[in-house]
């Protein structure tokens, strides 16, 4: 892709006095992995992909189903019973081919974790299990990445940042400590929610995910918001 197409691809953003090429060039160098192409996911990896995200890996093992979609608006019926992982991948591409999309058809466990979160700069949870959530803020904690969390039920989300630079930051374990006992909060499919809550949250996150590659702005860290 030619210089001149770039900047028209990215011109609106570029032409922000805070932003500039910098930051831009920042984002095109940035390796993002975002776990989960769910609720949070979709919203998540689509506006990082239009923005320019240089590497954007896609973890999720589940499939497209008929009750995802009314927040799952990446996909269509078209996709029900496809891969997420493989078909949010080929439908970013074509929303920007010339960053690097990659798709791990997997579940995030503890024999794949460290050395999935080791190959990226910055992490975005979009899970919606808090065994899954733990592992991975206690991979982030060890090896130093930042994390980016969400989570959503019924009519409310949070957001927040862990930096994980130093042992004195915080992490999820320091405001939820203990992981909550089985049936003890209902998750999604046993709660409900409202389908355009994730697309507030997961555009939060990008946003975060955002600010802490360019550097503008002041992000959640130690806050949940």
């Amino acid at each position: 892709m030619s210089d001149q197409n770039l900047y028209e691809r990215y011109q609106r953003q570029i032409i922000l006095p805070e932003f500039g090429e910098e930051a831009q060039q920042k984002l095109l160098n940035a390796k993002i992995l975002v776990i989960g192409a769910g609720g949070l996911g979709c919203p998540a990896l689509q506006y990082l992909t239009a923005a320019g995200a240089g590497t954007i890996g896609i973890v999720d093992d589940d499939i497209v189903a008929l009750n995802n979609l009314h927040r799952q608006v990446l996909y269509s019926v078209n996709d029900i019973g496809l891969s997420k992982a493989k078909r949010a991948a080929h439908i970013l591409q074509q929303l920007n081919p010339e960053i690097k999309i990659i798709s791990f058809n997997e579940r995030m466990g503890t024999q794949n974790a460290l050395t999935l979160i080791d190959d990226f700069d910055i992490i975005i949870d979009g899970t919606d299990n808090f065994s899954t959530r733990y592992m991975i803020n206690d991979a982030c904690v060890l090896l130093n990445k930042p994390l980016v969390y969400g989570a959503i039920s019924q009519f409310e989300g949070q957001v927040s940042v862990f930096k994980n630079k130093t042992d004195k930051d915080v992490n999820y374990r320091d405001i939820f400590p203990d992981p909550p006992k089985d049936g003890e909060v209902l998750n999604c499919a046993e709660a409900g929610v409202l389908g355009v809550l994730p697309g507030i949250i997961g555009t939060m996150m990008a946003n975060e995910t955002i600010k802490l590659i360019t550097g503008i702005g002041e992000t959640l860290t130690d806050q949940l918001f």
